[in-house]
């Protein structure tokens, strides 16, 4: 029996092995041959051409120096949003609302948000025409405001979790003992979230610095590592040597985020025992963080308020009549309505095998006997891979594929966004599955059952409600990522980001708003149903 046992999860790891094999460590190879060998022999010369190259050092000094500040005002801006959450006693309504709209941003591509901001701000923007502001948003500008709200999200994540497991005893202690305010602030609450704090900068960092979609649309004359890259890659004349270069280069923030989240580690606070502990009432307090927590939200709403608006007047801003048309033309123009059903076909198959896979690594990790030198092979792939920016993935598969029967086809999306976004699906499900009874297995063994049958009888449903939120995420990121398919998407297998790209060139802003609201609406039913199938399942099986 433990020997069949073995052969099972031997042969779900070898599957995910060969999968990452094939997809992630041989197209990263090829990135690297690309990169150091030219004309058969090893050279550095193609990172000196970049190096020296015209404005490359610009565009990554602008990179980093605007990922850097967007990062810290996104960081703040999370904190604030959390801490009203969890140290303040606004209505309990009020804080449903800040977790749904710190979480709405990421429930459309980032290449909107740029087209959002020219709509917001610009000399016939919405914002500008009701409020007779005018404010230039592109460049610095724009790309700043782009980037808070495409990693509020995120960070916020980060450290609303974290708080939820700091024991608010402390700041009760702090004051019984006669602490005043800034220094209790600082016991009991940025201490215990010093490390969370520096890993929500980092995250926003990495993110900002490796897009692509919000520099294409306001990045104006200030150039950026990811646009550079764009050019090489997809320009009038590509070089691929160069690109496999900035790629690289990309990659260094990767790097140095590993290292300092590990250094990081070492401050992070458990707490054996979380206290219910009843915040005193303080109307002063509550009120100057409702007014905060509301001013950053209408920030963020009236952003997206454009979304709204453009798409059902008749010409915006010269005819604003009330109109349907724009939806009509989409609906009857058979080109966008396929690209609209290739986003959903893959959105559902990427989260489909996402959960596979996912599942599968989770198990040989959390649940199975493996050598612990294999379940480490794993855990160093969900590693790297949480690091590698999806611009610099799809192109190591553009490399690797280019000419092969993989080429143009929606496995090589649906593989492509799979392993792009493997890290986080995976710690959720090992997590869940590590809070398990670990005897469920071995006491089924005792009874006659296989491994197989112990997993599917009494694992899977157990974990159910954690598999839906897994589907949930993949479903959700990939109908709005746009960096990892962006070179690997061809003419029959577009979907709707890349399609918004092209769109783009032919000022049809129209056709780009609608079909960001079709991202929207579908991706605010697809996450909200399974949230609610998630926890209806945790309740049933509780």
């Amino acid at each position: 029996m433990a020997k069949r046992k073995n052969v099972e999860i031997k042969i779900i790891y070898g599957v995910i092995f060969l999968i990452f094999l094939a997809f992630l460590i041989v197209p990263f190879l090829r990135l690297l041959n690309q990169a150091f060998f030219g004309e058969g022999s090893f050279t550095i010369q193609y990172f000196k051409d970049v190096i020296q190259g015209v404005g490359f050092l610009d565009a990554l000094k602008n990179s980093l120096m605007v990922s850097i500040w967007s990062a810290l005002i996104t960081t703040i801006l999370a904190f604030l949003l959390a801490y009203t959450i969890y140290y303040t006693n606004v209505p309990g309504p009020w804080k449903k609302i800040i977790h749904g709209v710190a979480s709405l941003p990421m429930l459309l591509p980032t290449i909107t948000y740029g087209f959002a901001i020219i709509y917001s701000f610009g000399k016939q923007g919405l914002l500008t025409r009701l409020f007779g502001i005018d404010v230039y948003m592109y460049g610095f500008p724009g790309l700043t405001l782009g980037y808070v709200i495409y990693t509020i999200p995120t960070a916020f994540m980060l450290i609303y979790n974290t708080m939820g497991y700091m024991d608010k005893k402390f700041s009760v202690v702090s004051k019984l003992m006669g602490d005043h305010a800034a220094a209790s602030f600082h016991i009991a609450v940025l201490r215990p979230l010093l490390g969370t704090l520096a890993t929500a900068f980092i995250q926003s960092f990495f993110l900002s610095f490796t897009d692509f979609g919000i520099p294409d649309s306001v990045g104006g004359k200030v150039d950026t590592i990811a646009g550079i890259l764009y050019e090489e890659m997809l320009g009038s004349i590509p070089d691929f040597n160069r690109g496999a270069v900035i790629a690289l280069v990309m990659l260094l923030p990767s790097i140095i985020s590993i290292v300092v989240l590990k250094w990081l580690e070492r401050y992070n606070i458990r707490y054996n025992k979380i206290s219910a502990v009843e915040l005193e009432k303080n109307y002063v307090r509550d009120g100057i963080f409702m007014v905060i927590s509301g001013c950053i939200m209408l920030g963020i709403l009236s952003i997206f308020a454009v979304i709204f608006v453009v798409p059902f007047v008749e010409e915006w801003p010269y005819r604003l009549g009330f109109t349907l048309d724009h939806f009509t033309s989409v609906l009857q123009d058979p080109n966008l309505l396929s690209v609209f059903t290739n986003s959903l076909f893959v959105a559902f198959c990427v989260a489909v095998v996402g959960v596979l896979m996912s599942y599968g690594a989770a198990l040989i990790t959390a649940r199975s006997t493996l050598n612990e030198k294999l379940k480490s092979v794993i855990e160093a792939i969900a590693l790297v891979i949480n690091t590698i920016p999806g611009m610099v993935l799809g192109i190591a598969f553009l490399l690797t594929f280019s000419g092969t029967s993989l080429q143009g086809t929606f496995l090589i999306l649906i593989v492509c966004d799979v392993v792009h976004y493997f890290s986080t699906p995976y710690l959720m499900v090992k997590n869940s599955l590590s809070k398990m009874n670990a005897s469920w297995e071995t006491t089924a063994m005792l009874m006659g059952d296989s491994w197989i049958k112990t997993i599917i009888r009494v694992v899977t449903p157990n974990a159910f409600s954690t598999l839906l939120e897994v589907f949930s995420y993949y479903f959700v990121n990939a109908m709005v990522t746009i960096s990892a398919v962006i070179f690997i998407a061809g003419a029959y297998t577009m979907v709707i980001t890349t399609k918004i790209k092209e769109l783009q060139y032919y000022n049809r802003f129209n056709e780009v708003f609608v079909l960001s609201l079709f991202i929207l609406v579908v991706n605010i039913i697809a996450k909200y149903l399974f949230q609610w199938l998630a926890k209806r399942t945790s309740r049933d099986s509780k």
